[in-house]
């Protein structure tokens, strides 16, 4: 029985994203596995994907001491990962994020999923301190297999890091294409909205797409933007609102994954304008809600959406304002659209990604057994 140790890093800093899930779906493949079991390196979380596991630290009274500092967490769970490094009674680690705090002391194989290569390919869009890129290369020089989630990751990867290719596995994401869409209705919605979800930093194209949703929704007197994800609206956002004289047609919606399924399945089109993106796990999200989509015209997009998609050109505001309107005004394109994203989800099953990812873990912690199985 293979042991894999997953260490705490986005559980300790995620309520919800896409990441934990990402490794909460790995946990569940396990527990339906025969020769894999599990060491979460996690005491204590608010993260909902672990909600059920047996964390060490669980209940209202140390919900109440914890949750006072989010730094609590990470500060917790952190020390315990490393006592749990010291004893290392596991036979294989992947990390969920990059911190490198574990490279000097790791003694067995280590396996690393590059979600992105943001950082590298737009450096202009980040701060010059952020250790992130760096932490990204130690992992990737200590690793003995890279997962990379789309071609797109793996050729970037290849093209900025020194590495082996042999090592870098594409494995896409998955979805669960076979549970009926959970919903959880949000009150007070407009009747017609598009939709953008996530984190809205400089390279997610915000205020590009603000901007040509003013002037489209001045001819749609009945448009709204809802947004969700990437935190509340701090002052800056208000004051760009403001200056667009929008403030009373975007809303904020801190989400529940039902909710944002309900948000996906009653929004009129959903935007997702990012320069540059590792895969793109809305765009499934939107394909099974049955939700029409345009995309910025990126390398991942076309990979993930092929013809399911709208495409525009990231720079252009002409551009985006044109396809704004077209979806928006064309019942039939919308209708292909959909069609075409219910075909294109049934590429993406969960279990796919899911085996794909305990075969990486089998060819590192067994490396003989797998090369005379592939023979």
């Amino acid at each position: 029985m293979t042991k894999l140790f997953i260490d705490h890093q986005k559980f300790s800093t995620q309520k919800y994203g896409g990441i934990s899930r990402y490794f909460a779906n790995i946990i569940q493949g396990i527990k339906h596995s025969s020769d894999f079991t599990y060491q979460l390196g996690v005491m204590h979380s608010k993260n909902h994907y672990i909600k059920n596991e047996p964390l060490p630290i669980k209940g209202k009274l140390s919900d109440r001491v914890l949750n006072r500092n989010e730094r609590y967490d990470y500060r917790l769970n952190q020390l315990y990962c490393k006592r749990l490094l010291e004893k290392n009674d596991f036979d294989l680690f992947h990390p969920t994020y990059y911190d490198p705090y574990f490279i000097k002391s790791l003694k067995k194989p280590l396996v690393v999923t590059i979600h992105d290569m943001t950082y590298e390919r737009l450096p202009e869009y980040f701060w010059a301190q952020d250790p992130l890129t760096q932490q990204k290369r130690l992992n990737v020089e200590r690793a003995d297999a890279i997962i990379a989630i789309s071609n797109t990751t793996r050729n970037d990867l290849l093209g900025f890091f020194d590495v082996d290719p042999a090592k870098v596995s594409v494995i896409y994401h998955g979805i669960d294409i076979e549970t009926p869409l959970r919903l959880q209705s949000v009150p007070n919605l407009p009747e017609q909205y598009v939709l953008f979800v996530g984190d809205r930093s400089g390279y997610k194209n915000f205020y590009l797409f603000m901007n040509a949703m003013r002037e489209v929704m001045n001819r749609f007197p009945d448009l709204h933007v809802i947004l969700t994800g990437g935190g509340k609206l701090e002052v800056a956002d208000r004051e760009f609102l403001h200056r667009l004289q929008l403030t009373e047609r975007v809303r904020h919606i801190n989400a529940t994954d039902e909710q944002l399924n309900f948000l996906y399945q009653n929004a009129q089109l959903f935007v997702y304008p990012s320069l540059y993106e590792g895969f793109g796990l809305p765009i499934l999200e939107a394909f099974k809600a049955g939700c029409p989509i345009l995309l910025s015209d990126t390398e991942c997009f076309r990979e993930v959406a092929t013809d399911a998609a709208v495409y525009f050109n990231p720079t252009s505001i002409d551009d985006l304002i044109y396809n704004l309107e077209t979806l928006l005004t064309d019942s039939a394109l919308k209708a292909r659209l959909v069609e075409r994203g219910t075909r294109r989800l049934a590429d993406f099953p969960l279990q796919k990604s899911i085996d794909q990812t305990l075969d990486v873990y089998r060819s590192v912690a067994n490396p003989v057994d797998h090369k005379q199985l592939v023979v």
